[in-house]
């Protein structure tokens, strides 16, 4: 409202330029159940607190109109409270209200009175407080922290309940310090995580850090820092600004924190600090001349007429802020008016002189300050608040702490909505219980306390736009956990939005290297193949192990499984050769079978000839375990699989072998002996025990080196290689031994052996069957050692049909093209030698005759 209108409204009141008002008068009501009140009325000069050398009264120098509108707020709850008729019922609530003078020595004197004794001005000293009934049964207030401080630990001595309307610091939240303490507004750390969110939100990541060098601002700054470290928002300069008028060396740093931050890249600066302390720090930056920046107060200053009404406080840039929303009360106007216009009026307060403040004798006048409002006062105070509604907030948070203590009080007495039980003595105690998690409606809201004793209220982003002489706060935005903007209600110097970083932005799939000690000055580094990046812009995410990635990726693609498949040309080759070993197994069999009874087959070992060629074939098809995608089962079948059909055929040449060794270089006594131990049915012994021999150590091989499954993502950059791994080489010759063994007895019984003219020569068959086998296997070993992993089974499936196909062309075609092409030498001369026919007729059933040594 302008000068003119305040005018009007003193001449409407009856106010000439030095009336007087008992106002002061109207701070203590008595009522059934009485609450204390402390607000901020007046201030004192800070020359007065430092002179100070006894513990006697402070004066309060200066009238802040602020207060007087809380304590209106809080008049205006109590006497609502009295009429109505569902809450306390029939009961009336009374107040003792005192001014903090917004000094602790000030707050100390009023708290020491709520706690004196009823009916008393002392406080007793009891072992127990039970019992104890004290002046007042809560007390609303203080406004500050640093107040609340003091007074909370104080009453929570004596668990009386507490409830704040703007003491916002987080450490008031702990129950254990403060277990009485309650407020209705949030903590700080609300703010300041609203406060993140808007840096966020425009991408503010270079930012000057200021406050207020008491515990509000200190605490404050820490938990802001904490926050915005946790969000990537790098602290460019960080200082506290001295509270009072301090000594040279202090204001010189705080000269230079500005001049540091005026000289940065730093555009936004937040300022959560007291109202003295940013008057002093706005002031100066003003005096210098320092370049408009983007500041972001906090709560405590950002409606501040003291503040806004600097000189040329346009200079400083743009500020913006968020405050607790609250509920309106239209009716608050009205009453205000109203009861200015009663505290004008003789009658009224010729009333209230008849009623003797017996405390004054202790107290001293409760605001002295209250009755001397001058028109000045009225017209740059109280109504300018009035008309910009800059104190809505608190003075709803004052209202509304009014009725959490009578809804509590409702609860603790069991009232109803239409009466409550006789009157009786409550302790402070007694409420407390009654608050924790309270609910309670205050105007048209719905509150409850939460475990701190905190409320949950949405807020207003606010921005200073300037209107007239002093700034006007428009609402921009709200915060209720997430940030809801009005880009087109915001005022920017120039239309733009102000930029404050210290790096540009890394593209997609980059991350920020960072130079020096901030996160936010960094040179943007590609990601590298294998890698990708996430949200962590400082460290390239590694891809899991199944998926890929290119390079400067945001995101990883997951990996083909690679074996060595059916189709691929090296194996279809293999399946071929696979086609041909097999085919001449299978025609070499029957065409064994076909002459089954001739003296080739026969002098060959006949059943024992044909189960070594069963298992040459099965040894050949054992190769089709290993293409195809890899399974636990398949990795623990294919060798022993492999090795135990070539077991059975090597132990048949092995006979063959021992057979021709003992008839040729033993003396025939000791060779007709050994050679009835080499047939049948001692010959199928002797398979059997090579096939047991080599199944024990396949057993052992399963049991101590089980092959497993692996799947590799190392050797293929975007695929992932699946095979059986072998544990090490000496897992593998475990499976070896047996078949090296009788190949080494087959090689080193036949090499040696001399021919003898017009015999067929076995000998030789076995010894370059056996060299084949050696020159393959032998060969596998570096082969095997050296290939690609993907090509390992391949390697491994081309032995083992080498080697197939090696004793098959040295040992057993041979046999065929005799069958086929040479008949004229299939005759009993030829393979078993003359007059050994009876004896060969003889042992026609058993294959091998005994005298078959002297045809070599």
């Amino acid at each position: 409202i302008p000068a003119l209108g305040a005018l009007s409204l003193a001449a409407a009141l009856g106010l000439s330029t030095g009336a007087s008002l008992c106002l002061s008068r109207q701070f203590r009501v008595q009522g059934d159940y009485m609450l204390g009140g402390l607000f901020p009325l007046g201030s004192t000069e800070e020359t007065t607190l430092h002179q100070r050398t006894q513990p006697n009264g402070i004066p309060c120098t200066r009238f802040l109109s602020r207060g007087l509108f809380l304590v209106m707020a809080m008049k205006m709850a109590v006497e609502e409270i009295n009429n109505r008729s569902s809450l306390l019922p029939g009961l009336n609530l009374g107040y003792d209200l005192f001014d903090t003078c917004l000094e602790p020595v000030v707050t100390m004197k009023p708290s020491l009175m709520f706690l004196a004794k009823a009916g008393s001005s002392s406080i007793a000293a009891y072992c127990n407080y039970t019992q104890y009934q004290p002046r007042v049964l809560a007390v609303i207030g203080p406004h500050s922290s640093e107040l609340a401080l003091i007074t909370g630990k104080f009453f929570s001595f004596f668990l009386m309940p507490q409830v704040s309307y703007s003491a916002s610091m987080d450490r008031l939240s702990d129950r254990e310090t403060f277990p009485s303490f309650f407020r209705t507004v949030p903590s700080d750390k609300v703010q300041l995580e609203a406060i993140v969110k808007l840096l966020q939100h425009f991408e503010w990541n270079w930012v000057a850090a200021l406050g207020s060098d008491d515990d509000y601002g200190r605490e404050g700054l820490g938990i802001f820092s904490g926050l915005a470290n946790a969000r990537g928002i790098c602290i460019a300069h960080e200082g506290l600004i001295t509270v009072h008028r301090a000594s040279d060396q202090q204001l010189k740093k705080m000269v230079d924190v500005l001049h540091q931050v005026n000289q940065s890249k730093v555009q936004v600066v937040v300022l959560f600090a007291s109202v003295q302390a940013v008057y002093l720090l706005l002031n100066y930056s003003i005096h210098y001349g320092l370049s408009p920046k983007v500041w972001v107060a906090s709560d405590s200053w950002l409606t501040s007429d003291q503040v806004m009404t600097l000189p040329r406080i346009a200079q400083v840039g743009t500020v913006l802020g968020f405050l607790q929303r609250g509920d309106l009360l239209p009716e608050f106007p009205h009453y205000v008016q109203t009861h200015l216009a009663l505290a004008s009026n003789p009658a009224f307060c010729a009333s209230l002189d008849a009623e003797i403040d017996l405390d004054e004798h202790v107290m001293g006048p409760r605001c002295p300050h209250c009755d001397d409002i001058s028109l000045p006062d009225l017209s740059s105070g109280l109504l300018l608040n009035m008309s910009t509604e800059q104190l809505n907030h608190q003075v709803f948070a004052t209202y509304a702490a009014v009725y959490s203590v009578a809804q509590a009080l409702h609860n603790t007495l069991q009232c109803n909505a239409s009466s409550c039980p006789a009157t009786k003595p409550v302790q402070p105690w007694q409420l407390l219980k009654n608050m924790y998690n309270m609910s309670f409606q205050a105007g048209n809201l719905t509150l409850q306390f939460d475990a701190s004793g905190s409320v949950h209220m949405e807020y207003d982003l606010k921005m200073w736009v300037w209107e007239s002489p002093t700034p006007v706060l428009h609402t921009v935005g709200t915060f209720n956990g997430s940030l809801q903007l009005q880009h087109s209600k915001m005022h920017w110097p120039g239309n733009q939005v102000p930029v404050s970083q210290c790096s540009r932005q890394c593209k997609d799939g980059q991350v920020r290297r960072v130079k020096g000690f901030h996160s936010c000055c960094y040179d943007c580094v590609d990601c590298k193949a294998g890698s990708y990046q996430n949200s962590d812009n400082f460290i390239c995410t590694l891809c899991g192990p199944d998926q890929w990635s290119p390079e400067q990726s945001t995101s990883c693609f997951p990996r083909r499984p690679k074996f060595l498949a059916w189709g691929e040309p090296a194996v279809l080759s293999l399946l071929l050769l696979l086609g041909l070993v097999l085919g001449l197994v299978l025609g070499a069999l029957g065409l064994f079978v076909h002459s089954w009874n001739s003296p080739l087959v026969q002098a060959s070992g006949g059943p024992l000839f044909c189960f070594g060629l069963v298992c040459l074939g099965l040894f050949c098809l054992s190769v089709l375990l290993f293409p195809g995608q890899p399974s636990p089962a398949s990795c623990l079948a294919q060798q022993p699989l492999a090795h135990l059909p070539l077991t059975g055929c090597l132990s048949t040449l092995f006979l063959q072998a021992a057979e021709t060794f003992v008839e040729s270089e033993l003396p025939l006594n000791w060779a007709t002996w050994l050679c009835a131990y080499l047939q049948r049915p001692w010959a199928w012994l002797v398979v059997l025990l090579a096939i047991l021999v080599e199944a024990a150590l396949c057993a052992w091989y399963l049991a101590a080196f089980p092959p497993v499954m692996v799947k590799d993502q190392q050797v293929l950059p975007t695929e992932t290689l699946e095979h059986c791994h072998m544990h090490s080489w000496v897992s593998l010759g475990l499976v070896h031994i047996t078949n090296a063994t009788l190949a080494f007895l087959c090689f080193l019984g036949t090499f040696l052996v001399q021919s003898q003219p017009g015999r067929y020569n076995r000998a030789r068959g076995i010894t370059f069957a056996m060299l084949s086998y050696f020159i393959i296997w032998v060969s596998f070993v570096p082969i095997l050692a050296n290939v690609q992993v993907t090509y390992q089974p391949a390697v491994q499936m081309g032995a083992i049909l080498l080697c197939a196909l090696g004793i098959l062309a040295t040992f057993h075609l041979p046999k065929c093209y005799l069958l086929l092409w040479l008949p004229k030498l299939n005759t009993w001369e030829f393979f078993l030698g003359g007059g050994h026919r009876a004896e060969g007729d003889g042992s026609s059933d058993g294959g091998r005759d005994g005298t078959q040594g002297h045809s070599e």
